[in-house]
């Protein structure tokens, strides 16, 4: 008999006097089926040994039966006595017992198990041994830690996790993702990305669509997308990481979609651009006080600081200087007489103007007029819908047709107000931030120094 040994020890596990027909059925019962199976007798000996059991260890059936518990051959010596009381315990203990320990190959090997086992009754209900079922947990292990890594992306993780099915519509989201996008983890659930995302999506669903067709790249990428949500659109860089998810159970993959974990990286990265924008001004500042020092005209002194302010920052500058000179706080309305213009239509430098001395005809309210009024930066920018209202706008504020947002800087030196400096940006520009104004500022202060020299205005 292949699987067990006929002896006193089986008449004991078994019916008293078993047919040869019913032991050649058992041993084929047992070589049949997919757990491998062992059995012990009351003192510990094998007595039984399927077929699964021989091909998991290498251990034949003539090799197992016989020996006394598993020290010396499937099992270390060491772990011998430990693994022989759990297994031998499940003749003491109701129902089956459950353990996991490391086995030993015919080879040598070590393979780690997961054993089932229960007590074999006699026929006056005694016990009369052990049976042990046991099988590789390695595939079960790996399963069990899939499944746990699973929920704790969907649950705990601190960067954002979707699945987006082979649609590019997520299936699945995390807590994290579903709080980046501004909605609940089921309202997110099968909508297109371009109602959860104003800006960025191209190159998203770009991403997703490559990373079906090719597999993943082979690193994270960075992408600035604008988030939909009730307070408005929200600019945000997401660190983005794509895996392909494909079938397991067939054997052709099949595409189930796209696996997408993202980190928030707002912060940093405009920290960096901040920095990098910070950099980049203090040296164009550097750069206009070197060339206007070679000037012998304060006037071109002043457009040269203009020129090279105006390089990443604005379209468009313009000076206007006080009619009369310089005015000391408090001494009344004023009126501006364009100094210094950038050329409208064309790139160039900029150039002296206002030689007639005639004032620029500025509405009352004037973001320029308010400047000198509160002897401060102003902001303002066009509220219209339309590019031809957008235009009545800016001609009407005596500025060129295609600006859209202004930023006004006073020039002072000495106590008094010399005049204003005005950055003007196009269509498809930012507005100006404060930061920008801090910078307009400096600008100002450098042009107003090069205006209080002799020569341009007029000192009292």
């Amino acid at each position: 008999m292949s699987a067990s040994r006929r002896s006193g020890t089986t008449d004991e596990l078994g019916p008293d006097e078993p047919e040869p027909d019913g032991s050649d059925l058992l041993a084929a019962l047992l070589d049949g089926m997919d757990a491998a199976l062992c059995a012990f007798d009351a003192d510990g000996v094998v007595t039984h040994w399927n077929r699964e059991a021989e091909r998991i260890l290498g251990w034949t059936a003539a090799e197992a039966v016989g020996r006394r518990g598993f020290a010396g051959w499937a099992v270390r010596t060491a772990d011998a006595e430990e693994v022989e009381g759990r297994l031998l315990s499940a003749m003491e203990a109701p129902g089956r017992q459950v353990n996991e320990f490391a086995l030993l190959t015919k080879e040598g090997g070590r393979v780690l198990v997961r054993t089932q086992s229960a007590a074999v009754r006699g026929p006056d209900g005694k016990p009369a041994g052990v049976y042990c079922a046991f099988s590789e947990v390695h595939a079960q292990i790996d399963l069990e830690r899939s499944i746990a890594l699973s929920e704790a992306l969907f649950a705990d993780a601190s960067w954002g996790v979707v699945l987006v099915d082979a649609d590019l519509r997520p299936a699945v989201v995390n807590a994290h993702a579903a709080r980046a996008l501004g909605m609940g983890r089921t309202a997110v659930l099968g909508r297109p990305l371009g109602e959860l995302l104003s800006q960025g999506v191209e190159e998203l669903e770009s991403a997703l669509t490559h990373v079906l067709a090719e597999g993943a790249p082979p690193a994270p990428a960075e992408m600035w997308v604008s988030v939909r949500s009730a307070e408005g659109e929200k600019r945000r860089c997401w660190r983005s990481g794509f895996v392909r998810l494909a079938s397991p159970l067939t054997e052709e993959p099949v595409p189930l979609g796209v696996g997408w974990l993202f980190q928030d990286v707002t912060e940093a990265r405009q920290t960096e651009q901040e920095a990098a924008l910070l950099r980049f001004r203090a040296n164009q500042l550097h750069r206009a006080a070197r060339a206007a020092a070679e000037c012998e005209d304060p006037g071109e002194a002043a457009t040269v600081h203009l020129d090279f302010s105006l390089a990443g920052f604005a379209d468009h500058a313009l000076i206007d200087r006080v009619a009369g000179g310089p005015v000391a706080d408090g001494e009344g309305p004023v009126r501006l007489v364009r100094a210094v213009a950038t050329p409208a239509g064309a790139p160039g430098p900029s150039l002296l103007t206002g030689k007639a001395g005639l004032p620029v005809r500025y509405a009352e309210g004037h973001p320029a007029l308010q400047c000198v009024e509160r002897a401060g930066s102003v902001r303002a920018g066009s509220a219209e819908s339309t590019p031809e209202r957008t235009r009545e706008w800016a001609l009407a504020r005596q500025w060129p047709a295609d600006s859209v947002h202004a930023l006004c800087a006073v020039l002072r030196s000495r106590g008094r107000t010399l005049g204003v400096v005005t950055f003007l940006r196009g269509a498809g520009r930012s507005r100006f931030e404060r930061a920008d104004a801090m910078y307009a500022e400096d600008v100002a202060a450098r042009i107003a120094m090069a205006l209080d020299l002799e020569g341009l205005v007029e000192r009292p």
